[in-house]
C-alpha cells in the first residue's frame, strides 16, 4: 500500500506511539493550544467547556451583550468578547491571527461560512470548523474552504439510520465526518462461537478488527486468533456495515 498526497489516514495507537509513527512518515504534529469560537449559544457553551477541560484556551465572540454576561459567569476561564464575529474589527481585536483553531457555531450557515472564510483566507488560521444547520449546505461549505463542516442534524440522522444495540457496541470515534467509526464490540458470555478463529468468520470487507482486549492482555489479531467470550474487540468499520459485522460475529 502506498500513501499519496491528500490521503486521510486513520490509525489506532498510544499517544507516544502515534507521535512516533507520524514523525517516522515525516508528518509534523501541531497541538491545538487555543481556539476561537463564534457564537455563544448552547453548542458554543458545551464545546468551550470541553475544550477548557482539555487545557485548551478559549475565546468566544458573541453579538448579544446579555449572553456575553451569562457566558462570563458560566465559563470563568474563557475570554468572552461582545462583537460581530464576521467583521474584521472584532476578529482582529480578539487576536484571531494567534489562534490554532477557529469554530463558528451560530444558527446561521451564512454567518458561519463568512466567519470561517475570513479566518482562513485573511488570517491564515490553520483549521476552521463550521456548524451546518442545513445538511444540504455541507458540500457547499467544504467547497468554499471550510476545513470541517459539521451538521448536527445530519449526525442525528446517521445515528437513527444505523441504530444498534448500545449494550453490544460502543462507538468511540467518528472518522471522515461520520463515514466510518472506531467502535468497541463486547463478546457476550456463553458466546455461541466461542473459540472460533477469526479467519472462519465471514466478516465484511469494510470492517477491520484492530485489537482484542482479553482480561489485562492486549492482542493484535491474526487470522488464527480465536474469539472468546468476554473479549472486547476494537473495530474500524464503515457505518453501513456495522449490522453486517454483528451478524457475521453472530452477536445481534
Amino acid at each position: 500500500f502506498t500513501l499519496k498526497k491528500d490521503d486521510v489516514l486513520s490509525f489506532v495507537a498510544s499517544r507516544k506511539a502515534g507521535k512516533d509513527f507520524l514523525e517516522t512518515i515525516g508528518f509534523k504534529t501541531n497541538h491545538v493550544k487555543s481556539t476561537m469560537i463564534i457564537g455563544g449559544g448552547k453548542a458554543a457553551y458545551y464545546l468551550a467547556r470541553q475544550l477548557l477541560k482539555m487545557g485548551i484556551s478559549v475565546k468566544i465572540i458573541e453579538i448579544d451583550k446579555a449572553r456575553c454576561e451569562e457566558l462570563s459567569i458560566l465559563l470563568p476561564k474563557a475570554i468572552i468578547i461582545n462583537g460581530d464575529g464576521t467583521t474584521l474589527e472584532a476578529l482582529e481585536s480578539a487576536g484571531v491571527d494567534h489562534c490554532d483553531a477557529f469554530v463558528s457555531v451560530t444558527g446561521q450557515d451564512q454567518v458561519n461560512l463568512i466567519a470561517c472564510q475570513l479566518a482562513k483566507k485573511r488570517y491564515n488560521v490553520e483549521r476552521t470548523v463550521a456548524r451546518v444547520n442545513n445538511p444540504k449546505n455541507l458540500k457547499v461549505m467544504k467547497r468554499l474552504g471550510v476545513d470541517i463542516p459539521v451538521s448536527s442534524t445530519d449526525s442525528i440522522a446517521r445515528l437513527i439510520e444505523r441504530e444498534i444495540d448500545v449494550a453490544t457496541i460502543k462507538r468511540l470515534l467518528s472518522i471522515n465526518r461520520g463515514e466510518a467509526t472506531i467502535s468497541e464490540v463486547e463478546i457476550p458470555k456463553n458466546y455461541s462461537r466461542n473459540g472460533t478463529s477469526l479467519m472462519d468468520f465471514n466478516l465484511p470487507n469494510e470492517c477491520v478488527i484492530v485489537s482484542i482486549t482479553r482480561g489485562d492482555s492486549l492482542i493484535i489479531p491474526r487470522g488464527n486468533t480465536q474469539i472468546l467470550s468476554g473479549d472486547k474487540l476494537i473495530v474500524i468499520c464503515r457505518n453501513e456495515y456495522l449490522h453486517q459485522l454483528l451478524r457475521a460475529l453472530r452477536i445481534e
